[in-house]
């Protein structure tokens, strides 16, 4: 070998090393998720088969809430996009859309459940994305998750990734045992709630809850309601005895005790965990956790004299 090549050789050997080396860190398998919940699910699903990256941030309001350029160039390098859908994610979905468009695979959790839709009324009979209010449902997102998982990342453990959403199905099936024995403790006249918004129709469905009103009209936390709204509903609220309003903990429950003014009547606002995980701690670091501390707030509120 001549000299030049005997130097030249090694050096050879150690760009394609690195090179080899940034070209599996630029494409390394990943699935990026919408929300804290659904993150929450996929975490749990996924353990330490796959990445897993979050976008939505402890107490957020995920109709509002926005991605960087940062997380927008995230969501066209993964393998696979979990996101709830169904109208939700109102200022990400045009990024989704774009990973979309230039290859990248996704799921849409909210179209995968039998979602049910909001009255004529409330939002013009359009789907309600709050799927996660009803442990059952999530027991098919978890299902939905695992199998994206599974036919979507290159390379993935599916044993493992089946475990885990084994162990997790089990969870769900022990937390809505418990939150059925729980509400069975409020009276059949008493159950009937009135939130921030509408967010608990699942969960009305599935455990026998008249969903009485919202303050804030459809849907969405994007809308407002107005003077009329209001005093319709402080009028829903005299009629049906209802002794609690239910707001949501990440945002202001101003309007919900402005309404509570309004009934003439004794109503003590109550927070719930309805729209956003917190962080660890926060008192809903986790589904399971936000779903027990919602179950026992309810049970208060209800069963208050």
């Amino acid at each position: 070998m001549r000299p030049a090549a005997r130097w030249l050789a090694p050096v050879v050997v150690a760009l394609l090393a690195l090179t080899g080396c940034s070209i599996a860190g630029a494409h390394r398998d990943r699935v990026v998720v919408t929300t804290n919940i659904l993150g929450d699910l996929t975490h749990a699903v996924a353990g330490d088969a796959v990445e897993v990256t979050v976008l939505m941030p402890a107490n957020a309001d995920p109709h509002f809430f926005a991605v960087s350029a940062q997380q927008a160039a995230e969501l066209e390098r993964a393998s696979l996009i979990v996101y709830n859908g169904l109208g939700l994610e109102e200022s990400v979905l045009r990024n989704v859309e774009a990973a979309e468009q230039a290859g990248v695979a996704s799921v849409s959790v909210g179209a995968a459940i039998d979602p049910i839709s909001y009255t004529a009324e409330d939002a013009d009979g359009r789907p309600d994305p709050h799927f996660w209010t009803d442990p059952r449902r999530v027991r098919r997102a978890v299902e939905v998750i695992r199998d994206g998982i599974v036919d979507r990342v290159p390379g993935v453990d599916a044993a493992a990734v089946r475990a885990g959403a084994d162990r997790y199905l089990a969870e769900l099936d022990r937390l809505e045992r418990w939150m059925i024995e729980r509400f069975a403790t409020i009276p059949a006249e008493r159950r009937k709630l009135v939130t921030n918004h509408h967010v608990f129709g699942y969960l009305a469905r599935r455990f026998g809850f008249e969903v009485v009103g919202a303050v804030v009209p459809g849907g969405t936390t994007l809308a407002s309601p107005s003077p009329s709204d209001l005093s319709a509903l402080a009028g829903t609220i005299r009629a049906a005895g209802v002794s609690a309003i239910f707001a949501d903990s990440s945002q202001p429950d101003r309007l919900a005790r402005v309404l509570a003014e309004q009934a003439g009547v004794r109503v003590q606002v109550v927070s719930l965990y309805s729209e956003s995980l917190t962080e660890p701690g926060g008192g809903a670091g986790t589904y399971l956790e936000m779903m027990r501390a919602n179950t026992e707030a309810i049970v208060r509120g209800l069963t208050a004299p």
